[in-house]
């Protein structure tokens, strides 16, 4: 278990090294919930096995559905998950007087697939997570699945949230915006099979519409009767092991990344080409060019050769934490010249030095961070643990590069099982 205040020391000689990408936490929450509704058992291969994805699978359980959990060989973070679908039945309900809890913990695909899909069950649900799940925006959902014809019960239109089942609703339609999210209008699509709904998307942000396709991708090409779908590596957890081999190399360094997502349904799978594989440019955009990887692209722009400018970062305040003060916040507190105007972020080059690090409970803060302590020393990251949302061996995979993890209370190295974020 990793303490509570780590240091990360840079690597003491050039790296030559291999780095196995764990699965996709996006995919696989989405085909958790194809593959309750599906006809059939279901084996996902790959699997993210995280904080997130286990929440998805806690929830599941409580709603009655069978899910078996094994290792996978190849990855330590992964998992082959067997889900035994019901044909559209939810199992398991609650009444009004006391409705069954689902509990999402900070998972935001979680609490957004589920709210959708239990109201196609027969009976009341309660969805609840940690105090900033019921910060994070949930209207439009709400607003579209009332318009089908549900019963949502919450006075401001967050979780906590309860939902009147009714079962599927042929026909209905309904209107839902992805100004916010674009997890809005992915967990409609993964129901819609089942609930037989008719939806519409609107306020289409260019940033979002990328998810919403990969959820569309997900629902033509999954084994609706049952059989084997295979989650492909997270593209954003890649970005932060592209990061380091673009860190390392004026040292001669060297980080290969695989296996490389390839489907395109990921976003994120533009950080290869965009940052790695062409020369650095003064702008980039969360709109057109990255997703949550254009936080990384934010970490290691101290080191570019030119000013950069990061627009349209409006969406990445209202998530784990607002991530662009954060941003600007701990890079300035490493000696980055950092300028932020509305949505955009301006970095300007410069050198580094450590500094103590605060995550704020936030997954990529951490990884970022994490990443930076390959070539800047003194790095101290507080609460290097969140990294358990979605990459649980990130710092054991940070050691293989020869980075070490350094308890700051004792000046002990860590190693083996010390540095999972369980």
């Amino acid at each position: 278990m990793l303490p509570d205040l780590v240091e990360i020391t840079p690597p003491s000689a050039p790296v030559d090294a291999s780095v196995v990408l764990p699965g996709s936490k996006s995919l696989t929450n989405r085909a958790l919930i194809l593959a309750a509704l599906a006809d059939g058992e279901v084996t996902l291969r790959g699997s993210l096995w995280s904080e997130d994805t286990q929440a998805m699978v806690h929830c599941l359980r409580e709603l009655g559905f069978s899910v078996d959990v094994t290792p996978d060989p190849d990855e330590a973070a992964n998992r082959t998950l067997v889900v035994e679908g019901r044909g559209g039945l939810i199992p398991k309900a609650g009444t009004t007087e006391v409705p069954l809890e689902l509990f999402v913990e900070n998972a935001g695909t979680a609490a957004r697939f589920l709210l959708a899909m239990v109201c196609l069950g027969d009976g009341v649900y309660r969805l609840s997570g940690i105090p900033r799940m019921h910060q994070r925006p949930q209207a439009a959902l709400i607003q579209a699945l009332r318009e089908l014809g549900y019963r949502i019960d919450s006075p401001n239109d967050f979780l906590p949230a309860v939902v009147h089942g009714a079962g599927p609703k042929p026909g209905a339609t309904c209107r839902v915006s992805v100004e916010e999210s674009s997890q809005f209008a992915s967990a409609l699509i993964l129901s819609q099979h089942t609930g037989g709904w008719m939806i519409e998307v609107t306020g289409a942000n260019e940033d979002e519409l990328p998810y919403v396709d990969m959820t569309r991708r997900l629902v033509e090409t999954f084994p609706w009767q049952g059989g084997v779908y295979e989650i492909e590596p997270d593209a954003s957890g890649a970005s932060y092991f592209w990061g380091a081999d673009w860190l390392l190399r004026e040292a001669g360094g060297r980080v290969k990344v695989g296996p490389e997502p390839d489907s395109g349904m990921q976003m994120d799978q533009n950080f290869l080409d965009l940052i790695l594989n062409q020369p650095w440019r003064s702008q980039y955009s969360r709109r057109t060019d990255l997703a949550d990887s254009i936080m990384t692209a934010i970490a290691l722009a101290p080191f570019a050769p030119t000013v950069t400018r990061f627009t349209d970062l409006g969406r990445l305040r209202v998530q784990e934490c607002e991530r662009v003060a954060a941003l600007r916040t701990e890079l300035s507190k490493c000696g980055a010249r950092v300028e932020e105007e509305g949505d955009t972020l301006t970095v300007f080059p410069g050198s580094l030095h450590g500094a103590e690090i605060d995550t704020y409970n936030d997954h990529r803060m951490a990884m970022c961070f994490g990443m930076l302590g390959l070539r800047v020393p003194g790095l101290k990251l507080r609460n290097p643990a969140c990294v358990r949302k979605t990459f649980p061996n990130f710092f054991d995979k940070l050691a293989s590069l020869g980075a070490g993890v350094v308890e700051v209370a004792t000046g002990d190295r860590l190693e083996g099982e010390a540095l999972l974020a369980d």
